[in-house]
């Protein structure tokens, strides 16, 4: 398939940079090829691959099942892995927890502004929303942030 082999890469590494887990970003992205073969009708498009992988990282965070490995896999190496959310730093899990609490729409927001550093702009280009509605995002997710951290620090 042309497309594994064009973005095939790029794709695995943004999954490894989201689940910073290769294996599992290797089970995502296999994943989506997969669907793709059986599908003939879906884009191989990048910005919707991107999408789909982001996606499809955002629901293997949501996972409960893989909640607890996860975090039990970065338990001890949080402190050095940490995102930046504004002035506040974001760890794992922080991340996980904040995942499960956003709508789908806001999930996608953050993966692609806090894991991806991505611009208010450059999100409004891949997702096709307004840059606007890309700000509200940004304080839904703010707002989540702070209530997710108080309830941990609880």
């Amino acid at each position: 398939m042309e497309a594994y082999q064009r973005y095939g890469p790029a794709l695995l590494r943004k999954a490894a940079r989201m689940l910073r887990n290769r294996e599992d970003a290797r089970d995502v992205v296999h994943a989506l090829f997969a669907d793709m073969l059986e599908e003939r009708d879906m884009p191989a498009d990048l910005p919707y691959l991107y999408r789909a992988v982001t996606n499809r990282c955002l629901r293997h965070l949501r996972d409960e099942k893989n909640r607890a490995r996860l975090l039990a896999m970065h338990d001890d190496a949080l402190a050095p892995v940490r995102v930046r959310l504004d002035e506040a730093a974001l760890s794992m899990d922080l991340l996980v927890k904040l995942v499960s609490a956003l709508g789908d729409g806001e999930a996608e927001v953050l993966a692609y502004r806090y894991l991806d550093d991505m611009t208010q702009e450059e999100i409004a280009a891949m997702t096709g929303l307004s840059r606007k509605t890309i700000g509200r995002r940004l304080d839904a997710i703010r707002d989540a942030a702070t209530r997710v951290a108080g309830e941990a620090v609880s």
